[in-house]
């Protein structure tokens, strides 16, 4: 998904509201002039749904009309995304014309409720999903007939005596069954070789990962001799803003020298973006582990894991601020490497919100936000406790515990709702939950060796309940 939108605040508000919606989906924010540029490079892969606010102006000849300009523009792709747009202005003329060139929708900036928002966005998405069905199946038709075209020839030449039986194409090979099956962009990721001098030192091999502000790839270091994963921003560093977030990230994990924690190699700048070099942990990260099942033993394992490497952040004078399973990556020895220190700020850092009219924009994944976050209050080391709390009970239930229509929603069970309270099997961890998701932060765990303590004592109880059995 892409939203388009020049005001920053309105963007932030717009992608917490999209990663409620579609927590699978990845959302990327440009403004318009680098929306232009991305629409030059457009490859029809590189968006299913966008999110297009703009000016719609007063009629459909109206020069300030930039939406209906850009519309139009995209209707001349090749594979143009499903559009909705959202205008700051405009009229019942304006919003035909938009419909006309395109648009699944129209909604007025001013009117948009979240609610209209969720209801937009379905619509779109089942648009796009019918749309992704009919290319696979032309997709398979066409493999069919090149297949039996195939089957022909080479029946024709086994009669003929000139060649042996031909053999079938190599899976994942160009023109193979599996990429006639694969959605277009599973196949533009499988074989992407993105600009392979675009940083000076690396070549890129595959995009591992996309947030809205940069982009992660498996790239070879030439300095190195290894692979490395490199994080590229999306957007031209602003001089004019102070410290970037690559650049606070980079400063914020150079100041932490553990295995706890991802390991930094290489900073810099290049053609006005932003890079990051480090490690890279091919085994993956928690989310992909909780989605293929997590044992009660295994989930304190990583409780008492994760606690240990918020010690030696927190020793650091750091609050991580976006713990979330996708942010805690595995080392093949099953150890924890917490990562994305983009967000990460000093324990005295003050709050961490802004304000647009009545509308708070939180940075962070609502799922996990403590409280005081969603309050916009200053934060210390035990709101990473309280993110840690929500992980512990999605590893346990498979669920998370507050989920809803819109970010609003999910923010306001963080602060109002009574706390998640696990199924009467699982009983017997409430307690450790309790302390790290309680509402006020002075009823939680003082400290990260206390959880590990914790989550140590009912690891040791669960050791002892075989030999009981035995006994």
């Amino acid at each position: 998904m892409l939203v388009v939108e020049d005001d920053v605040r309105y963007a932030e508000w717009l992608r917490h509201h999209l990663d409620v919606l579609c927590p699978r989906a990845s959302v990327s924010v440009l403004n318009r002039t680098e929306f232009e540029r991305w629409c030059t490079n457009f490859s029809g892969r590189d968006c299913d749904l966008l999110l297009l606010g703009s000016r719609f102006g007063t009629s459909p000849e109206d020069p300030n009309s930039p939406g209906l300009t850009l519309l139009r523009r995209l209707r001349d792709q090749p594979a143009a995304p499903a559009v909705i747009a959202i205008a700051e202005d405009g009229n019942e003329l304006t919003a035909v014309r938009a419909l006309q060139l395109g648009a699944l929708d129209y909604l007025p900036k001013k009117l948009l409720t979240p609610e209209r928002l969720s209801t937009s966005v379905r619509v779109a998405l089942r648009r796009v999903e019918k749309r992704v069905q009919r290319r696979l199946a032309s997709l398979a038709n066409m493999e069919h007939d090149r297949a039996a075209q195939a089957a022909r020839a080479t029946s024709a030449d086994g009669a003929d005596g000139n060649r042996g039986a031909g053999s079938a194409p190599d899976a994942g090979a160009p023109g193979s069954a599996t990429e006639a099956l694969q959605p277009p962009g599973v196949v533009a990721l499988l074989t992407a070789a993105p600009g392979e001098d675009f940083i000076p030192g690396y070549t890129l091999r595959l995009k591992v990962g996309e947030s809205e502000k940069a982009a992660v790839y498996l790239a070879s270091s030439a300095a190195r001799g290894h692979n490395v994963a490199l994080k590229v921003s999306k957007t031209l560093r602003d001089e004019a803003a102070g410290r970037q977030f690559l650049e606070r990230e980079y400063t914020a994990v150079q100041a932490i020298r553990s295995p706890l924690v991802v390991e930094i190699y290489d900073y810099g700048v290049h053609a006005g973006y932003e890079y990051l070099a480090m490690e890279y942990l091919p085994r993956g990260d928690l989310k992909a582990r909780i989605q293929r099942g997590v044992t009660e033993r295994e989930s304190l394992q990583y409780v008492q894991r994760i606690a240990e490497a918020l010690q030696v952040v927190h020793q650091a004078g750091l609050v991580h601020r976006d713990l979330k399973p996708p942010n805690v990556m595995l080392r093949d020895n099953d150890a924890v490497a917490l990562i994305d220190f983009g967000l990460a700020r000093q324990m005295d850092g003050g709050t961490t919100s802004l304000q647009t009219g009545q509308t708070a924009v939180l940075r962070g994944s609502p799922y996990y936000m403590s409280p005081e976050q969603a309050l916009g209050e200053p934060l210390d080391g035990r709101s990473d406790f309280y993110s840690l709390g929500i992980i512990l009970y999605e590893m346990l239930t498979g669920q998370k515990p507050y989920t809803g229509g819109t970010a609003l929603d999910v923010l306001q069970q963080h602060v109002n709702a009574p706390p998640p309270q696990l199924p009467q099997s699982l009983e017997r961890y409430q307690p450790l939950l309790a302390r790290l998701v309680a509402k006020a932060r002075t009823e939680r765990f003082a400290s990260a060796a206390e959880i590990s303590a914790a989550a140590g004592e009912l690891l040791a109880s669960l050791a002892a309940e075989p030999q009981s059995s035995a006994a």
